[in-house]
């Protein structure tokens, strides 16, 4: 056993090898992770699993170049590339019918999971998502455009994902800098989001009559103060999706799982706890 608590289980994952994290007892939620550089399952929903693993099984796997699974070297990045992992990921699993909650980049890959297999999804929570088209923002620009130094993660984090960088310990800027430059990490990152970015954010939204076809009951969670996803992608989601619901948190960026933490946990566990 490893003493990271970035390294779970594995699973074997089509020609991937899936690091995967779970967590807790109870009806099953998939935890999907964003994009940012030197992130990992466990590096985004570390605190999620302490809030609700005492109500849910919580399944996080690391998707193909975040974290710590294996891929092949000649890989290329797509979103039909991520949802086959996921799909694959869930029936090696034994898994039929799952909540799933997707952050930022995370978001999109819910969308397209319940897009592609309606019958796997029961509920979802979408927070700060992709999924939409909008106009590349300077903060996703710089997340994506990561050269790895110590002081562009402090800035990242603090400036960019954070709203009150007073929040953000120097450990956890050092933490997640000497994730980006583990072997092999920006070279993974790098070739996912090159520029010009504006065609990826346009890669990872989905048709829009697709969305409208959804009838998986959904949640939106969003930062009203996230410098990385604009707002208006959950309000657009919101219109696009007939039995949904938006909650925003003020004074809040782009890390409310992380900012918000208990809140977040609790609108969550009601929202996939309906009453009767």
């Amino acid at each position: 056993m490893s003493d990271n608590p970035e390294i779970g289980s594995r699973l074997l994952t089509g020609d991937l090898t899936t690091n995967y994290h779970d967590v807790g007892e109870g009806p099953t939620v998939l935890l999907l992770h964003g994009s940012g550089p030197g992130v990992s399952a466990y590096a985004n929903w570390r605190l999620t699993f302490a809030s609700l693993s005492s109500r849910f099984r919580l399944l996080a796997p690391d998707l193909a170049g975040f974290g710590f699974t294996d891929v092949p070297a000649d890989i290329d990045y797509t979103r039909e590339r991520w949802l086959t992992q996921i799909i694959d990921f869930l029936d090696g699993l034994g898994v039929t019918r799952t909540h799933v909650v997707g952050n930022s980049f995370g978001g999109s890959m819910a969308l397209a999971l319940a897009i592609a297999r309606p019958d796997l999804v029961d509920r979802m929570v979408l927070m700060g998502s992709v999924g939409v088209h909008f106009e590349i923002t300077h903060g996703l620009d710089e997340v994506w455009g990561y050269e790895p130094s110590e002081a562009t993660m402090g800035h990242l984090i603090r400036d960019v994902f954070a709203y009150d960088p007073g929040l953000v310990t120097d450990d956890l800027v050092r933490m997640r800098y000497l994730a980006s430059i583990r072997p092999g990490v920006q070279e993974k990152f790098s070739s996912m989001f090159p520029a010009p970015r504006q065609r990826w954010v346009d890669a990872m939204a989905h048709d829009e009559s697709a969305i409208r076809a959804l009838g998986v009951p959904t949640l939106m969670v969003h930062g009203r103060d996230d410098k990385v996803i604009p707002v208006a992608t959950s309000l657009r989601l919101h219109e696009l999706i007939d039995d949904s619901q938006v909650h925003l948190f003020g004074r809040c960026g782009h890390w409310t799982q992380i900012e918000r933490a208990d809140e977040f946990a609790r609108v969550v566990a009601d929202f996939l706890t309906p009453a009767g």
